[in-house]
């Protein structure tokens, strides 16, 4: 009797001291600062574009973990354009762009920020 007491202690004993660790970790998929929404959905600077799902009978896009179908509203705001990394909200006269990635910056290889690189040919790329 004494024995198995003893062995459930020693069996139970990494449980516990794991459990005690795994307070401290940090879940490495959750999203920076700057992208963490509060309590009602939406992050401190407004709306946040989370994902976008297009193909050719449906177009949505989730916005501050709201569903929203192109030409729906959030809001008081109509979603009027969507593409695979942005949607256009309208409300009224104001326009807002949501970016799925708004701190990336898209550029031709070989390119400096700001700078147009040219073809051959004369043409912008």
């Amino acid at each position: 009797m004494r024995t198995s007491r003893i062995l459930i202690i020693l069996l139970l004993a990494p449980v516990a001291v794991g459990a005690a660790f795994a307070q401290g970790m940090v879940d490495p998929t959750r999203p920076p600062g700057s992208y963490a929404a509060s309590g009602d959905g939406i992050a401190a600077g407004g709306p946040v574009l989370q994902s976008v799902m297009l193909s050719p009978g449906r177009k949505v896009a989730v916005i501050s973990g709201e569903t929203v179908i192109l030409g729906g509203r959030y809001g008081s705001a109509r979603l009027v354009r969507l593409t695979e990394s942005e949607a256009v909200l309208k409300d009224g006269p104001e326009t807002t762009v949501l970016r799925m990635f708004p701190l990336v910056e898209k550029r031709m290889a070989g390119t400096k920020r700001g700078e147009v690189k040219k073809s051959p040919a004369g043409t912008i790329k």
